[in-house]
């Protein structure tokens, strides 16, 4: 299966590798399906049937003019569970934004067929600063990113990326062809989807879906996440979900996909087995200083 349409007639690109009981990965902005590889490849090896799809908007998936709401947006998720038969014993994985998919799910649609579900550096409960999450992202911050885009978006990706994977002058987490290939990526999405969904994503509070949270839940998340920050999003929806296991990757920044790649297949395993995910001890990565004006 390449294709599959949801309800309000967009076509969505999935993929769907391997046999066993189903993991579901949900891909970041402003990524697409391609930057779960290693880890799908790794668990559909493990004996577990992996799927993840682009977002409408993003990779090979349709580019259309709404959809761009996390109500919207999971429906999609649920259409692809329909279309490929994942009905039961579902793992849910949602990195960055594809987390406000999960939760969106779980209230909208009851959380049906899902067992289990994991929050990798994701966005909920809730970043935009507010006088009830005061540790949130300031709105002044997305109104500049969206400017940027709109001014260059192509210049604005390869600085994004680099707080992203927490490159520096110092910190080398990723190659540079990591970069790259990850640019490139951002730039099969669509300008109004990626301009969209970053509203949808920096204003959305899940909050009132976290109850919804009613399967063993493992969340991910690096301490030294720029692009997230931890606290209002990882630890805050550690605090307000029952069954819940809470990782943080001392020193590590967002892409965790590549950045502790092998960690983070380690852990994602364990989980699926049952198991608690062993916490590491390990020291703080080395992390660029933040320099005055003028200093760069």
């Amino acid at each position: 299966m390449a294709m599959i349409e949801t309800r309000d007639g967009a076509w969505l690109y999935v993929k769907d590798w391997g046999k066993g009981d189903p993991v579901v990965l949900i891909h970041g902005w402003p990524l697409s399906s391609d930057s779960w590889d290693p880890v799908a490849d790794a668990l559909a090896n493990a004996g577990r049937r992996v799927i993840s799809y682009d977002r409408r908007g993003f990779g090979r998936s349709e580019q259309t003019w709404d959809g761009y709401d996390y109500d919207s947006l999971s429906d999609d998720l649920a259409d692809v569970l329909q279309a490929t038969g994942t009905t039961e014993n579902v793992t849910l994985v949602g990195f960055s934004m594809g987390g406000g998919e999960v939760a969106r799910y779980m209230s909208r649609h009851n959380g049906a067929g899902v067992v289990r579900s994991a929050l990798i550096s994701s966005v909920v409960p809730y970043m935009l600063q507010s006088d009830d999450n005061p540790d949130g992202v300031p709105q002044e911050t997305f109104d500049q990113m969206s400017q940027q885009m709109l001014d260059d978006r192509p210049a604005f990706m390869k600085s994004f990326l680099n707080d992203f994977f927490g490159v520096g002058w110092f910190s080398k987490p990723v190659s540079s062809a990591v970069l790259d290939w990850a640019w490139r990526l951002t730039m099969q999405a669509g300008l109004r989807p990626t301009l969209k969904c970053a509203e949808a994503f920096s204003t959305t509070d899940f909050r009132p879906d976290l109850p919804s949270f009613q399967v063993p839940t493992l969340i991910i998340h690096g301490t030294a996440d720029k692009t997230v920050p931890i606290e209002p999003t990882g630890r805050m929806a550690a605090s307000l979900i029952d069954d819940v296991q809470l990782v943080e990757y001392s020193g590590s920044p967002h892409g965790l996909f590549e950045t502790d790649r092998d960690r983070l297949i380690g852990d994602l395993m364990a989980f699926l087995n049952g198991e608690e995910v062993r916490v590491h001890i390990i020291e703080e990565q080395m992390v660029d200083p933040v320099l005055p004006m003028g200093s760069y």
